[in-house]
């Protein structure tokens, strides 16, 4: 796209249209790009270990009091509102292009049925949000003595 377009109501339209393209397709599961690319925020980091499932939430310059996470029917929603920064509010600033994202947001990650939605934690460090879930007991790999 041409530079002198950034920062015009075009280019601001054009995002906002990409956006509700993109969450109609999260709304099915799927994605709009064909890398698989997911342009939510915060951005997410999802993974496992033998004893846990780990989510990472990159949420940098939000304070842990304006996020909200919950867990209802397998479903792990982290929701909460990012603030412009307050240069941005001032009239005499001319802003070219803007990638960071403000306003509230919510995403929403599918727990495995293994999960044990009973034992969760959550820690926030340096910007980050960590959150570990987990597994149960029974769905844990476990080695059988073979009588004989």
């Amino acid at each position: 796209m041409n530079t002198i377009m950034y920062g015009t109501k075009f280019h601001s339209d054009i995002e906002s249209f990409r956006d509700q393209i993109d969450e109609m397709f999260r709304n099915f599961g799927l994605t709009s790009n064909i890398r698989s690319e997911v342009r939510g925020f915060p951005s997410l980091n999802v993974g496992s270990t033998n004893d846990t499932f780990e989510v990472v939430a990159f949420l940098p310059g939000i304070e842990p009091a304006q996020l909200q996470l919950t867990i209802d029917n397998g479903l792990l929603e982290i929701a909460g509102d990012r603030k412009g920064v307050v240069q941005e509010d001032k009239k005499n600033v001319h802003v070219y292009a803007r990638e960071r994202k403000t306003g509230p947001f919510r995403r929403v990650i599918e727990l495995p049925e293994d999960a044990d939605p009973e034992q969760i934690k959550a820690r926030y460090i340096d910007g980050c949000l960590c959150i570990s879930v987990r597994k149960r007991e029974s769905s844990k790999p476990r080695s059988i003595k073979i009588n004989h």
